[in-house]
C-alpha cells in the first residue's frame, strides 16, 4: 500500500472508548449536531480526548443520576468525532460532533470518573431485497408527508433525507428527528436488521401522522369556533349601532343598566348602601356579558331591586274583627287568644309597625302554625313560614357569601324578597328541633334575626348590606322548650297551647275537621252524619294524644271507606242515559245518593278494635303502684310506677329507661320512703336487709326524665312497705327534696289535661304551682278536686290514708 493511499475512518477507530453519559436522548450514526457538556466528569473526558485523537463513546443513561457509573449506561452507543469546541462561561463546553457508529461495551476497563470501556463496533446486517428498496421509498414518501405539513423540518432537513444513499442511515436520520420516546429510539439504535429497522420506524412515523391529524382537527375546530366569536361580535356591534341610531335600547345588559339605576334612584339610598350599589352597579356596567362575573353581579342586583327597602305602609286593622278572625279559625285556646288581642292591642295604641317575636309552644296538631296564619289575616298581613327542624347551616338563615358558586341570601331575605313588603308576618316553625354542625349552628344565627336591638341592621351574607326586618313580626313554634338554648328563648314572648279534651276534640271535628275531610275525600255533608258519641268514642279510643292530627286522620280514614263504597255501587248501578231507552233496553231507575249514619258500631267496623279500649284507663289497683302526671313535648300524660320486693340481698333496681335527673329522684324518694317507714309505719329496718326492692315505669322502650315524678315513686314505694292500694282515682305530680318538702313543678296545665282524659278525680300538686290553676279553663277542671300541698306527709294523708 502507498504512503498516498486513503484509509477510511472507521478502520481507524479505536477499541478502547471513553464513555460520555447522554441524559437526553440517544445520538444515531451519520449526524453532524451540536451537544452541551456541562458534567465536570465529562468536561475532562472532552479536554482530554481533544487532545489526542478526538473520538468518544455516547451512551444514553438507563438510570439518570448525576455521577453515573457504567452499570447506569445502555450496552449499545454511538462513537462519534469531536470537531470543534467551544468553551463556555460557566464552565461548560459546546462541542459539535461527528456520529460514525454504533459499538457495543465488551469490558469495563474503567467503571466511574471517566468510564472507559473496550467496545465493539457494530455493522448493519444487510438485506438487498426489493421489500427493502419499497420500505425506503415508503419512509421517504410518508416523510414527505410529514414535513410538509410541520414547520419545524426544514429544507435543509428534507433534502439531507433525499440524499442519503443508505436504507439503514435513512431509517437512523428518521428516528433522530421524530418526536418518540428515548428508550423507543435506543431499541431503534440497537436493531442491527436493515429491514427490522426500517419498519420499526415506519410504525413511528404512522403514528405520529395520527397524532398529527387529530392536532390539525382540533387546531380546525379552535380555528372555527375563534372565527365564529368574531363574527358574532362584529354583527352584535353592527346591531348596536343601528339600534342607537333607531333610538331603541342596544342590548340586554344596557336595558339591565337601565332598570337597575331607575329602581335604585327610586329607593333613595343614603351612606353604605349606595355606595356599594353604585360601586357595583358601574362595575356591572363595565364588564362583558361573557365574563364569569357578569352573571354573579346581575343576580346580586336583581336581589337588591327586589327587596322592599320603602318604609312599610301605617297599620290599618280592627281589633273586633282580629278577635272574630281568631274565633273563626280556631276553637278554643282562650288564653292563646286573649294574648294575641292583648298584643295588637298595643300595637294599634302605640301606632308601632315594629315586629315582635311570638314563641307558641305546644304538643303536636293543637294548631300552631294554623293560629300563625291566623294572626297574620288578622293584621291584613302577607305570611311566610319556613321550618328549621333538622337545619344544620347557618347559611339557611344568613345566606352564603358570593364568592362561593350557587351562593344565594338565607331564608329571612328570600321570604322578604317573594312578600315583597317590610312587615310581614314570619312564621319559623319546629325551632326545638334544629341541629348544629361544622357548617355552623342556626340557632346562634337566629339570635341576630331575633333580637329587637340588633335586627333593624340585620346583615346577610349573600347581601352583605344592613337590612331593617324589624318591622317582621316573627312568630316561632316548638314542641318544648328544653332544647332551645337560653339565649335564643330569652328573646321571645312565650305562649303555652294546652292539649284538647275529648269535648273540645268534640268541637273541633264538628265545626273544622269533618267539613275539611268530607270535602277532601270528595264527600257531600248531608251524605255523612255522625252522632255525638261516635265522634267522642274516635276521641277517646283511637285519638288520645293532646292534639287533633290523628283525630282528622281517623276521620279521613272512614271517609276514604265510604266513597269507595259510593263509586262501587254507581259501577254497579249506573246513572240513567237520556234518549237510550228502547224495547229491548229498558230504562232504569236513577239510584238514590247514599247517605251513612256513623255511630261507634260503625266507627269500630271502619277503624278496627280501638287503639286505647275504654277500661284502658292508667289506675293503681294494688299495693305498690301509684299513678303520677308527665309531660312531655307530645303534651301532658300519665304515668304509672310499680314497685315490688323480692327476697334476698338489700339492693334497690330502677327500669324504664329513666333518664340521670329522675334516677337521683328515684334514689331521694327511696331514702324518703325507709326513713317514714321505719319511723312511722313501724317497719323493721332489717327489713330492708333481707329484700331487693325493684322500681319500673312500665313503657320502658320510651325514655322518661325530670324530677316531677319525686312524690309519686315515694308513694309507689311507701304503698309496697304497707300492702296497700292508694286512693281511688288519684294522681299526683311533684319533685320530692330530701328532707320531705313537695317542690315546683312545670306544665300543670298540660298535665291537668291528661288527667281529665284518664278520668281522674283528685290531683295532687305542689302549692308553690297553686297561681297556674288561674290558667287552666273552667271546663277543664270541673269534676277534678286539687289538693295543693308543701310536705310527703300532706301527700300520705291523701293518697294512703291510715
Amino acid at each position: 500500500m502507498s504512503d498516498q493511499s486513503v484509509i477510511p475512518i472507521d478502520q481507524l477507530l479505536p477499541h478502547k472508548l471513553p464513555l460520555v453519559a447522554l441524559m437526553g436522548r440517544p445520538i444515531f450514526p451519520g449526524i453532524f449536531t451540536p451537544i452541551m457538556i456541562g458534567n465536570p466528569t465529562d468536561v475532562k473526558v472532552v479536554e482530554d480526548t481533544t487532545a489526542g485523537d478526538a473520538m468518544v463513546g455516547l451512551v444514553m443513561m438507563q438510570n439518570e443520576t448525576e455521577t453515573p457509573a457504567i452499570t447506569d449506561l445502555y450496552t449499545v452507543g454511538t462513537v462519534a468525532k469531536i470537531v470543534k469546541k467551544i468553551n463556555l462561561p460557566d464552565g461548560g463546553l459546546n462541542i459539535f460532533i461527528s456520529t460514525l457508529k454504533r459499538f457495543r461495551v465488551k469490558k469495563t476497563l474503567h467503571s466511574s470518573n471517566p468510564i472507559v470501556a473496550a467496545v465493539e463496533y457494530l455493522e448493519d446486517e444487510e438485506d438487498n431485497t426489493s421489500e427493502v428498496k419499497a420500505l425506503t421509498r415508503a419512509l421517504i414518501s410518508e416523510m414527505k408527508q410529514i414535513s410538509e405539513n410541520n414547520p419545524l423540518f426544514s429544507e435543509e432537513m428534507r433534502l439531507n433525507m433525499i440524499n442519503i444513499d443508505h436504507p439503514g442511515k435513512i431509517a437512523d436520520f428518521i428516528a433522530s428527528i421524530l418526536n418518540i420516546d428515548k428508550a423507543e429510539q435506543q431499541k431503534i439504535l440497537e436493531i442491527l436488521n436493515v429491514r427490522k429497522r426500517m419498519e420499526q420506524v415506519l410504525v413511528f412515523i404512522k403514528k405520529e401522522q395520527e397524532l398529527l391529524r387529530i392536532q390539525k382537527k382540533i387546531q380546525r375546530e379552535i380555528n372555527e369556533k375563534i372565527e365564529k366569536s368574531q363574527r358574532d361580535y362584529f354583527l352584535k356591534e353592527e346591531l348596536k349601532a343601528i339600534k342607537t341610531e333607531l333610538g331603541m335600547t342596544t342590548d340586554a345588559k344596557s336595558s339591565d343598566y337601565q332598570r337597575f339605576k331607575e329602581k335604585f334612584d327610586a329607593f333613595k339610598f343614603e351612606g353604605e348602601i349606595k355606595e356599594v350599589v353604585e360601586q357595583e352597579l358601574e362595575k356591572f356596567n363595565l364588564m362583558e356579558q361573557n365574563s364569569p362575573e357578569y352573571t354573579v353581579t346581575r343576580n346580586y342586583l336583581d336581589v337588591i331591586v327586589s327587596l322592599p327597602w320603602g318604609d312599610p305602609a301605617p297599620e290599618v286593622f280592627d281589633l273586633k274583627n282580629a278577635q272574630a278572625i281568631l274565633e273563626e279559625d280556631h276553637y278554643g285556646l282562650k288564653d292563646v287568644k286573649t294574648r294575641i288581642v292583648e298584643y295588637l292591642a298595643v300595637r294599634k295604641l302605640r301606632k308601632d309597625t315594629k315586629g315582635s317575636i311570638i314563641c307558641l309552644v305546644g304538643p303536636p296538631g293543637v294548631g300552631k302554625t294554623s293560629v300563625g296564619r291566623s294572626i297574620a289575616r288578622a293584621l291584613g298581613k302577607q305570611f311566610f313560614r319556613f321550618s328549621v327542624g333538622g337545619m344544620r347551616d347557618e347559611a339557611e338563615i344568613k345566606g352564603h357569601r358570593r364568592t362561593y358558586i350557587g351562593a344565594m341570601p338565607g331564608k329571612i331575605i328570600q321570604g322578604l324578597k317573594i312578600v315583597k313588603t317590610r312587615d310581614p308576618v314570619f312564621m319559623i316553625d319546629e325551632i326545638d328541633k334544629m341541629g348544629s354542625s361544622f357548617q355552623g349552628d342556626p340557632a346562634s344565627a337566629l339570635l341576630e334575626v331575633l333580637d329587637p336591638e340588633q335586627n333593624y341592621a340585620f346583615r346577610d351574607h349573600y347581601l352583605d348590606l344592613p337590612f331593617d326586618i324589624s318591622h317582621v313580626f316573627f312568630i316561632v313554634t316548638a314542641n318544648t322548650l328544653d332544647t332551645i338554648p337560653v339565649p335564643l328563648m330569652d328573646r321571645m314572648e312565650i305562649i303555652q297551647l294546652p292539649g284538647y279534651i275529648d269535648t273540645e276534640k268534640l268541637e273541633i271535628a264538628m265545626r273544622y275537621l269533618l267539613p275539611k275531610s268530607l270535602e277532601k275525600n270528595g264527600l257531600k255533608r248531608n251524605q255523612v252524619k255522625y252522632t255525638k258519641d261516635s265522634l267522642l268514642h274516635i276521641a277517646n279510643a283511637y285519638a288520645r294524644e293532646a292534639g287533633v292530627r290523628n283525630f282528622e286522620k281517623n276521620l279521613d280514614k272512614i271517609h276514604r271507606k265510604l266513597a269507595k263504597q259510593i263509586v262501587e255501587a254507581e259501577e254497579a248501578h249506573p246513572p240513567v242515559e237520556d234518549g237510550l231507552v228502547s224495547e229491548t233496553r229498558p230504562a232504569k231507575t236513577a239510584v238514590k245518593p247514599m247517605v251513612f249514619k256513623i255511630d261507634k258500631k260503625l266507627v269500630e267496623k271502619q277503624l278496627g278494635k280501638p287503639v286505647f279500649p275504654e277500661g284502658d284507663i292508667k289506675k293503681a289497683d294494688r299495693p305498690g303502684m301509684s299513678v303520677g302526671l308527665a309531660w312531655t313535648s307530645m303534651g301532658g300524660d300519665t304515668l304509672v310506677i310499680e314497685a315490688m320486693s323480692l327476697p334476698g340481698k338489700e339492693g334497690f333496681t330502677l327500669t324504664g329507661k329513666m333518664g340521670d335527673t329522675m334516677k337521683e329522684s328515684a334514689t331521694i324518694a327511696m331514702t324518703v320512703a325507709r326513713k317514714l317507714a321505719v319511723e312511722r309505719y313501724g317497719i323493721d329496718s332489717e327489713w330492708f336487709d333481707r329484700n331487693h326492692i325493684h322500681l319500673h315505669i312500665p313503657e320502658g322502650a320510651t325514655p322518661k326524665d325530670g324530677p316531677s315524678a319525686g312524690i309519686t315513686m315515694a308513694t309507689a314505694l311507701i304503698s309496697l312497705l304497707r300492702e296497700k292500694v292508694i286512693t281511688d282515682r288519684l294522681v299526683m305530680t311533684g319533685e320530692l327534696s330530701l328532707t320531705g318538702q313537695v317542690l315546683p313543678i312545670g306544665g300543670l296545665k298540660e298535665k291537668t289535661v291528661a288527667a281529665r282524659r284518664n278520668k281522674a278525680r283528685h290531683i295532687i300538686f305542689p302549692k308553690q304551682n297553686e297561681r297556674d290553676l288561674d290558667e287552666i279553663p273552667d271546663h277543664v277542671k270541673k269534676g277534678i278536686e286539687f289538693h295543693p300541698v308543701t310536705s310527703y306527709e300532706q301527700v300520705l294523708s291523701l293518697a294512703l290514708p291510715d
